[in-house]
């Protein structure tokens, strides 16, 4: 049960509505249950959806499946049940394993920087940045970076509300929490 209770949807003022309706268009998503309980505060909603244009920089850099991977290994790390479950679900109906993918070297270095950057509340060491500036340019790295912060301020919020798993996910579950990474 949650901390704190979602919105009603049903029960949205016209403000909110509107931005329910414009962030289902823009993006081709579903108001969850963590939109709708940022949407009982409309300024923290407005800035959390800022999530989507980051995820979208963060696809252009890496591709859709490093960019998904990288969330997954961020939210993993950060040990949220949500965030973690909702990119299961993008990983298993990619056609892969979360227990199970494979990465290159060059992936491995992006996936366990979001591992580290979440684990250890983004302390890293100088050679995982040096690693992934022979495949990013600064500005990559500040997109990465800043995504991996959104991402982290996502976890958190979820974490502390304990944000309940929507229905659509349940499916997608970890059975434990021994998945690779």
């Amino acid at each position: 049960m949650p901390r704190i209770n979602p919105l009603v949807i049903d029960k949205a003022d016209d403000g909110i509505s509107a931005a329910f309706d414009d962030h289902k268009r823009r993006f081709n998503a579903q108001i969850t249950n963590m939109k709708a309980t940022l949407a009982l505060a409309p300024p923290a909603f407005h800035a959390y959806m800022q999530w989507y244009p980051l995820y979208e920089a963060v696809k252009k850099i890496t591709g859709e499946r490093l960019a998904y991977l990288f969330a997954y290994s961020i939210s993993f790390a950060a040990d949220c049940p949500l965030c973690s479950t909702f990119f299961r679900k993008i990983i298993i109906d990619n056609g892969e394993k979360p227990e199970d993918f494979k990465v290159n070297e060059k992936e491995q270095d992006l996936l366990s920087f979001g591992i580290a950057i979440a684990g250890n509340k983004g302390i890293i060491t100088d050679d995982q940045v040096e690693k992934l500036k022979e495949s990013y340019s600064d500005e990559e790295l500040v997109l990465l970076i800043a995504f991996a912060g959104q991402m982290i301020a996502t976890n958190i919020f979820n974490n502390v509300i304990e944000t309940d798993i929507d229905d659509y996910l349940k499916d997608y579950l970890p059975v434990n929490k021994s998945n690779k990474l």
